[in-house]
């Protein structure tokens, strides 16, 4: 075994709270580390480096599912990239419909925002559109 690493360490090293780094164990993204003697979870060099992975893929959006199988892939040195090219161009179509959500969203507020003739809330439109439960505005994915 290697150098040791306790969690707060972990946490630390790579900006991640003790209790999401639990949450990545319990997800099966983060190996169950050992244990000492009294129960305190030990990790070595290559977790840190596996949750490093983690927090860039979740800081570019990837969901653990995709996460969890890119993590597999670059498991196996042997793997075809493909696969990875494939899980990377699902995610991007995601960010596109997000992006386009995102856009229409900002039109409905710009929209809602010019509408707004001040005065009072009794007579605020921003408020009513805001009531209106029609369901025109668009829903983020």
């Amino acid at each position: 075994m290697g150098k040791q690493i306790m969690i707060g360490d972990l946490a630390r090293a790579t900006g991640t709270k003790v209790n999401t780094i639990r949450f990545y164990e319990e997800a099966g993204v983060m190996r169950r580390p050992a244990r000492t003697g009294s129960g305190r979870r030990i990790y070595e060099p290559g977790d840190l480096q596996r949750l490093r992975f983690i927090r860039h893929g979740r800081d570019l959006g990837f969901g653990l599912p995709a996460i969890k199988s890119l993590l597999a892939l670059a498991g196996d040195p042997q793997e075809d990239c493909g696969e990875v090219a494939r899980i990377a161009a699902e995610h991007l179509r995601t960010v596109d419909r997000k992006i386009v959500h995102l856009q229409r969203l900002r039109e409905e507020l710009g929209r809602t925002l010019e509408a707004c003739g001040g005065g009072t809330t009794s007579n605020c439109r921003i408020l009513d559109v805001l009531s209106d439960t029609g369901g025109a505005s668009p829903k983020i994915d």
